[in-house]
């Protein structure tokens, strides 16, 4: 969710509200202090999920598609003793081990990268299913899904929603999700809810919301066979799919009873994945989603107590350009002119969305490379903006992305930065992990306001959203 997607999100949630959109503010665009992180992996100057979002997590930068791993370890190669050495604790170990309560959630697979970053310690994001390990390294490592149920810090989250019944091994009906499978026989829900007192597994809006938290100590949701439906596709019913916003709302509700804090993360994952398929009005949609939530989180936490952060773990190649007049569509054409072929206002550098714009005898020279789009088409949820070079996934961004903030400690997160800078702020605000030895009582006047009791955090990210940040994560904690 880099600053070209924050920008069309607002035109384009302004929009929806019937104004001209420029002047709209997203909640986190009303937050007094801005930053900028620094995206890019040890090994890559753009970066994917897995690096940024260990980086934000743990503190520590890291390497292209590695989770919860210095860049000392080997990507796609498993040597147990390498990786003990280069493992990593996340923000969700160190609130954990100061006595706080954690939880995820998330739009995409709770195994997906950004979310496995909290919790998972392996050499390829990609092995989320037991399938997609080598056969070599499968006495070497856990599949990500495994680690989520059966290792800390993840085995202890008290709240975990999003998709991903297949990664579980909780069956399914057939269905069109290309995502992996388990191999083992094994039903991790089972796993998960073994010797478990007070808890509770959803897979539809109405069980969600009507779940009685206050009586609850472990809530799981896991709501789709891969990632969860589009927000423009998915059944609104009680059988449904939940909102983002209905998500956090539960896990706030949830979390918010512990005495001594709560760590949660929430994450608009599914912007990144539109971005990928260059669907710009559904990536603009999952943005407001977005926006949505970290309404709900402002609107339902004590601000003087409560450290809130958005952010992305990565940008797109995703462009507003040319010269619309104002209050022109955010999604429309750039230019109506009778002399010129009309080109959009959002293109991406690269992706599937070529093809759809190729003219199919492009191989004529003397003719137009580029169709004219009929607007019916262009109206659909998955229309394809406008691509000059195909790739079958659209590739991030390498920019700098925005870090909006406000609570206790926000200050800290201005000017430009280093992306695992960001886990270092939440653990000194929060007083956990490394950074807690520096918040001892001598700082706490630097912390919070002399009449706060407490001291909670908020982060969310796209992906991002965070999208992917794609993300985008969303952190809760109390002191």
């Amino acid at each position: 969710m880099g600053m070209s997607t924050i920008t069309a999100a607002r035109i384009y949630k302004g929009q929806l509200s019937g104004n001209n959109g420029e002047e709209y503010q997203l909640v986190y665009e009303k937050f007094p202090n801005i930053g900028l992180s620094k995206t890019y992996n040890v090994d890559k100057q753009v970066p994917d999920s897995a690096g940024t979002a260990t980086a934000m997590f743990t503190g520590v930068k890291s390497n292209y598609y590695m989770l919860g791993l210095d860049s000392n370890a080997q990507y796609g190669v498993c040597d147990n003793q390498r990786n003990k050495r280069s493992r990593l604790d996340s923000i969700m170990k160190w609130a954990q081990v100061a006595g706080k309560d954690t939880g995820v959630v998330t739009t995409t697979r709770v195994t997906h990268a950004t979310p496995a970053a909290l919790y998972a310690h392996s050499n390829h994001r990609d092995w989320e299913c037991d399938s997609e390990i080598p056969l070599k390294y499968r006495d070497c490592i856990k599949d990500i899904a495994r680690q989520l149920v059966e290792d800390e810090p993840a085995k202890n989250f008290k709240v975990i929603l999003g998709g991903g019944q297949k990664q579980l091994g909780i069956p399914v009906e057939p269905n069109d999700d290309d995502s992996c499978n388990r191999t083992d026989g094994r039903n991790l829900l089972h796993t998960w809810m073994e010797g478990r007192q007070n808890s509770l597994f959803v897979n539809n809006t109405g069980d969600l919301m009507n779940a009685n938290v206050d009586k609850l100590d472990y809530l799981m949701g896991i709501f789709s066979p891969g990632h969860m439906p589009y927000a423009l596709e998915r059944d609104h019913g009680p059988n449904g799919s939940p909102s983002l916003q209905n998500m956090t709302a539960q896990a706030i509700k949830m979390l918010s009873k512990s005495s001594t804090g709560f760590v949660l993360m929430v994450e608009g994952g599914r912007i990144d994945h539109a971005h990928h398929a260059n669907y710009a009005k559904m990536a603009l949609h999952e943005a407001s989603e977005l926006a949505d939530a970290v309404d709900y989180a402002v609107a339902n936490t004590n601000p003087r107590e409560t450290l809130i952060i958005v952010t992305a773990d990565h940008s797109h190649a995703f462009t507003m350009n040319g010269y619309p007049n104002r209050g022109n569509d955010i999604l429309g054409y750039a230019n109506k002119s009778v002399v010129d072929n009309p080109y959009e206002t959002l293109t991406y550098a690269n992706g599937p969305g070529y093809y759809t714009h190729l003219v199919s005898n492009s191989s004529d020279c003397s003719s137009n490379l580029w169709r004219v789009i009929p607007e019916e088409e262009r109206k659909q949820s998955r229309y394809r903006h406008f691509s000059p070079y195909y790739l079958e996934d659209e590739t991030h961004g390498g920019e700098d992305v925005p870090v909006f903030s406000t609570g206790p400690s926000s200050y800290l997160l201005t000017g430009v930065f280093e992306q695992n800078y960001i886990a270092h702020v939440m653990g000194y605000a929060a007083c956990m992990g490394p950074p807690g030895k520096y918040c001892e009582d001598v700082n706490i006047g630097m912390l919070v306001s002399p009449s706060a009791s407490s001291s909670h955090s908020v982060t969310a990210m796209s992906a991002l959203f965070i999208p992917a940040l794609t993300l985008s994560i969303g952190a809760l904690y109390k002191r």
